[in-house]
């Protein structure tokens, strides 16, 4: 284990996010709020911390992939825990508990809140809440990554492998800084355009910022009690469609850039992604139509709520909760099948889903004739071994992890509905769940082992399970 060069990277982390904490230092300025001498604190905190880890370069740069996870996972845990620091400072969340289940709600683009109304918070607190989102969605090291050429010798991808969401990662061009680059200039051009098209809606330039912060990371965190629920319809249906885009992967944007129509039309992925938001937004609707003036507010209220928990952004238009049995159960069942991977989307991921329905239809072929040699494809090409191996083991570690923290906080006694959609909530980074955890409650009324649970699922979630496990792996420590 490369513990100095580990160390190294936490320091470039704990040094960029005090200069991502700049920005909500600046709002506190512009509105006269004494809260942002919170961020102050922070920033000098985080600084002196960075500054001392990075003072002295490790000789030894040489990088794998066990490295990569374990750096990763520190890097999210130690970057929640600083990022919580601003909310015990300014007492808006004094808890460390509680702040830090936000705060890692916010960057693992969760949106789970334990605040149960957040229009009385500083501006600068609501800016930094949401800005969490923005961070996250395309990962705190993939935007270092950019910056600098942290490992050298070609081991920036075991660390963009470790953070990026999905089943596989593939660098769009031959180097991976350059890669990062080109995605964080597409998240970049994203953003601009739809907080330009919020703004052309008349929504306050603050409100623009937060919102499209939430939405880019599809986080979820709204400024408002209501969520999203008191804007426009027009706003409401930019914010849908630009929750769509975010949860596709971002390699189809890279074609659409390189004018490659004949590549777009092979993504089955996003194929699949679209056509299962079609189909639930149809189904969802002919159920909710009388819940509506019209047909036409039915499609657009169904479509808003099946493009926030796919894309597990989490913002609400009305209380979903109140809908019928088989609307909520589809955004169940949503919450499961996740976004795109290489999306700024949580959840299972739709590839993997469509890679296990084949692999169990090639089975199932096996069965009826053993000697027959069956492959399983992929937009047009074999899937490895190797892929579907680490599918089956991320389904396996999923389905325990799920099973034991519905377990665990079952210790505060709440009913099953509730406990079972906080964790669907969590682990797949989705937000509100049904119940005392819908769209109009939040999380407070877990107690802090089940915050702690429910934390470890947030992270657990957003870096694909298997980096959080190594760090609870004997193994994983050994020197050699």
């Amino acid at each position: 284990m490369n513990y100095s060069m580990i160390f190294y990277i936490i320091g470039w982390i704990l040094n960029v996010e005090a200069a991502l904490m700049i920005p909500s230092a600046i709002v506190a300025a512009i509105y006269q709020e004494k809260s942002g001498l919170a961020f102050v604190a922070v920033i000098a905190l985080c600084l002196a911390l960075g500054l001392l880890l990075v003072s002295r370069p490790p000789g030894n740069k040489v990088f794998y992939a066990k490295e990569g996870a374990v750096t990763v996972a520190l890097s999210w845990i130690i970057m929640s825990l600083m990022g919580a620091l601003p909310f015990v400072f300014s007492g808006a969340i004094p808890n460390i508990v509680d702040a830090m289940f936000e705060t890692v709600s916010g960057f693992t683009t969760t949106g789970a809140s334990i605040l149960p109304a957040v229009e009385g918070l500083p501006n600068c607190i609501l800016f930094w809440r949401s800005f969490t989102h923005w961070i996250g969605g395309m990962g705190v090291l993939v935007f270092l990554l950019c910056l600098l050429p942290l490992t050298g010798g070609g081991y920036h991808m075991n660390l963009m492998k470790a953070e990026s969401p999905g089943p596989s990662v593939s660098k769009l061009v031959p180097k991976v800084q350059a890669t990062a680059k080109i995605l964080y200039g597409l998240y970049l051009f994203l953003s601009i355009v739809e907080f330009i098209l919020l703004m052309a809606g008349k929504m306050p330039l603050f409100d623009a910022l937060c919102t499209t912060f939430g939405t880019a990371g599809t986080g979820g965190f709204g400024i408002k009690n209501d969520s999203i629920g008191g804007y426009s319809v027009y706003l409401q249906a930019v914010i849908t469609i630009f929750m769509i885009l975010f949860g596709i992967n971002f390699n189809v944007y890279f074609l659409i850039y390189l004018k490659k129509p004949k590549e777009i039309l092979h993504c089955e992925e996003a194929k699949w992604y679209l056509a299962v938001i079609a189909v639930s937004t149809l189904v969802i609707t002919a159920f909710i139509r009388n819940s509506f003036s019209s047909v036409a507010m039915a499609f657009h209220h169904a479509a808003f709520q099946v493009g926030s928990i796919i894309t597990t952004t989490g913002f609400a238009t009305v209380d979903f909760n109140l809908w019928p049995t088989i609307p909520k159960t589809i955004l169940v069942l949503l919450m499961f099948i996740g976004a795109c991977a290489g999306s700024t989307g949580g959840g299972m991921k739709v590839s993997r889903i469509v890679l296990l329905f084949r692999a169990l239809k090639c089975e199932l072929s096996r069965y009826l004739h053993p000697q027959i040699v069956k492959k399983v494809y992929l937009d047009g090409r074999v899937v490895e071994h190797e892929v579907l191996r680490s599918v089956y083991m991320f389904l396996i570690a999923y389905v325990l992890i799920f099973a034991a923290s519905t377990l665990l906080i079952g210790v505060d006694n709440y009913d099953l509905t509730t406990n079972f959609t906080a964790v669907a909530a969590t682990l797949n980074n989705i937000g509100p769940g049904l119940e005392l955890v819908g769209p109009t409650h939040n999380f407070a009324l877990y107690s802090s082992f089940s915050k702690l649970v429910l934390i470890f699922d947030m992270l657990a979630g957003r870096l694909e399970i298997f980096p959080i496990l190594l760090l609870f792996t004997r193994e994983t420590w050994k020197k050699f």
